[in-house]
């Protein structure tokens, strides 16, 4: 009998365990670099911010699962913490709860806005890439603070979530005083891949863009409408065609206020499914203001 409630106890200790799980995984990013009017040398996160997380998963039962993820940046370049916001834990810092509803977040977080530009974007969110160089400022800031963001379940390859910092939360604007709403819908079904995202401070202008990924055999094929706060809208275009193992982007991207263009050329080799390395060109034009930059660059990314 003692026997039997000992192998019920380890039993029920080994199901707990299994309902519940922790993961480290994290990015390292390093190469080389040549920027116009530079000296040639070490460069760090080219394709991708260095950094390492903890994320976490509890089953509750009923198809609810409790969770939380935590992400901090770091140099590779001397070992030091790259924040991103106030504290050390900035890249990332939240709970959220996922059922047959959908998934509710709270914390600090990407903001909706961001996920609908990576939705179309081609090299994969890539430091280097000419959409974010042109038009960072759409996505009203890449991360919220204090957001409540509420996502739906995918309903015949349609998303949406929708995020809210109340006033005097610190939505990114003067004081923090005023309330931000942070939007963003995703169809992706078949070769299609189409996104909307918007985001607006209270009594401040509007960010938002519209764009698609298409996939035309082995080619991939986007575009996207951009038009942040103020001055400066403008268009992307661009391709992934594959070169052997390798696949080759031609990107650009067009401010038709200033009548300036970033142009990139990316080519990503797969060393194996965690790493890869990759080489770029990136021309970032610069309008009538000042001389454009070249940067070439060359480097790995490891994810773990």
């Amino acid at each position: 009998m003692k026997k039997s409630l000992i192998a019920l106890a380890a039993l029920a200790s080994t199901a707990a365990f299994a309902q519940s799980s922790v993961t480290l995984y994290g990015v390292a990013d390093g190469g080389v670099a040549k920027v116009t009017g530079k000296s040639f040398g070490f460069a760090a996160n080219q394709n991708g911010n260095s950094r390492w997380g903890l994320r976490g998963t509890e089953d509750l039962g009923g198809g609810l699962k409790a969770g939380f993820n935590f992400e901090q940046g770091l140099s590779i370049a001397d070992g030091t913490l790259a924040q991103s916001g106030n504290g050390p834990f900035g890249r990332m810092a939240f709970m959220n709860l996922t059922g047959e509803f959908g998934e509710l977040r709270l914390g600090r977080t990407l903001n909706p806005s961001f996920y609908a530009a990576a939705a179309w974007e081609l090299t994969g969110i890539a430091n280097y890439g000419a959409a974010f160089g042109q038009f960072g400022g759409v996505l009203g800031g890449i991360r919220n603070n204090n957001q409540i963001a509420y996502t739906t379940p995918k309903m015949g390859g349609f998303t949406s979530t929708i995020g809210f910092i109340a006033k005097g939360n610190d939505a990114g604007a003067a004081a923090g005083e005023q309330s931000k709403l942070d939007f963003n819908a995703v169809y992706a079904n078949g070769p299609l891949v189409a996104a909307l995202g918007y985001n607006k401070v209270q009594g401040e202008e509007r960010n938002y863009h519209v764009g698609a990924r298409y996939t035309l055999g082995t080619v991939l094929l986007a575009a996207s409408y951009v038009d942040p706060a103020g001055k400066g809208k403008g268009f992307t275009a661009g391709a992934t065609v594959p070169v052997g193992t390798a696949s080759l982007t031609l990107d650009l991207a067009r401010d038709t206020d200033y009548k300036d263009t970033n142009v990139l050329a990316e080519l990503k080799y797969p060393l194996s499914k965690r790493t890869f390395a990759y080489t770029y060109l990136l021309r970032d034009g610069k309008g009538k203001a000042a001389a454009n930059v070249n940067t070439v660059g060359l480097g790995m990314r490891h994810n773990f």
